[in-house]
């Protein structure tokens, strides 16, 4: 089944997602590191805790008392390692600019990333494509978890250069498809609905 076949099936079962959901590129940055190894009703509770504390902001981010950071957001789980995360990517991103960063090219973006402490692959392209709005295909567990059930194999640099070469350079479209993706691994992978898969093929 070719890329576009499997982004139209999802899209006509589950409708459009419309990620991320963030009130700015910084949001998301945040969403991105306290997501890791956790639910998104946890994240969405700490973004709301920061935002009360006025600290949804690079160089308030960047600033605060790093146990209090820790405080506002221990309900996402490794809470120290995520406060400490958080400061370095709001340092680099206070220093940067959102807008400067935007109009760097996204291998230059994605190499500075991945320099910064704790900030992997899905890490990193999740700031790229959903903040930063470049053409990254992110690869998550549900990605790689379709993947393989449709016979797609490969590391994350395989696999994301199997999307990215199969589909147009178009960040709406990483956008949603991605989104679309996760949502259908939450929807049917999470919950064994093999036999309801509308990706594979029909059984006789």
């Amino acid at each position: 089944m070719k890329m576009m076949d499997i982004y139209n099936k999802l899209l006509k079962t589950l409708g459009e997602q419309k990620w991320w959901p963030a009130k700015t590129p910084f949001e998301v940055v945040v969403g991105a590191i306290l997501t890791q190894r956790t639910k998104w009703e946890n994240v969405a509770k700490a973004i709301h805790e920061l935002e009360k504390n006025d600290l949804l902001d690079p160089d308030a981010l960047s600033s605060v008392d790093k146990s209090r950071l820790e405080s506002l957001i221990k309900g996402t789980g490794f809470y120290r390692q995520k406060a400490e995360r958080l400061q370095t990517v709001s340092k680099y991103f206070a220093k940067n600019g959102i807008s400067s960063l935007t109009k760097k090219p996204a291998g230059v973006l994605r190499n500075e990333l991945l320099s910064l402490k704790g900030i992997g692959k899905e890490t990193a392209d999740s700031i790229l494509l959903y903040a930063l709005d470049k053409p990254k295909f992110v690869i998550d567990a549900y990605t790689v978890r379709i993947c393989k059930c449709l016979g797609i194999s490969g590391g994350y640099d395989r696999l994301q250069e199997k999307f990215e070469s199969a589909l147009p350079k178009d960040v709406t479209l990483f956008k949603e498809f991605h989104a679309l993706l996760v949502e259908y691994g939450k929807r049917y992978c999470n919950k064994n609905r093999c036999d309801k898969c509308i990706l594979l093929p029909a059984k006789d």
